[in-house]
């Protein structure tokens, strides 16, 4: 079974920053896209970053020039390098692979993990 577990978050004062990581496990060979979503209370789950394969990636317009993402293809971990964060950066984090197959011959689509809260407070 193929999981995806973050960690990182926690409470930061304004300006802060953070890293936050998503590790994924389960006999994992490759993993395509992988990205960034988050939801703040009472608000949808929106896109934050996402990094093909490759190594191309794109940001939404709030965060861009401030958090940076990459990934460790190896290791099979995704980041999320969070710098000058706002109050309104405040959410759960979650990490999401669209499809991944294990060295089984499984193939597993649309992936979440558990979500990590990151808290930017004074």
């Amino acid at each position: 079974q193929v999981q995806l577990v973050e960690s990182g978050g926690g409470l930061v004062q304004p300006g802060g920053s953070l890293r936050l990581s998503c590790a994924a496990s389960g006999g994992i060979l490759s993993i395509n896209t992988m990205s960034w979503y988050r939801q703040a209370p009472g608000k949808q789950r929106d896109l934050v970053a996402a990094i093909t394969t490759g190594g191309s990636v794109n940001y939404a317009g709030s965060v861009t020039g401030r958090f940076t993402i990459s990934r460790d293809n190896a290791k099979k971990t995704l980041y999320l390098q969070m710098n000058s964060l706002k109050p309104e950066d405040t959410a759960v984090y979650y990490c999401y692979v669209d499809s991944a197959r294990t060295t089984a011959g499984r193939r597993y689509v649309d992936l979440w993990g558990q979500g990590t809260l990151v808290t930017v407070s004074s």
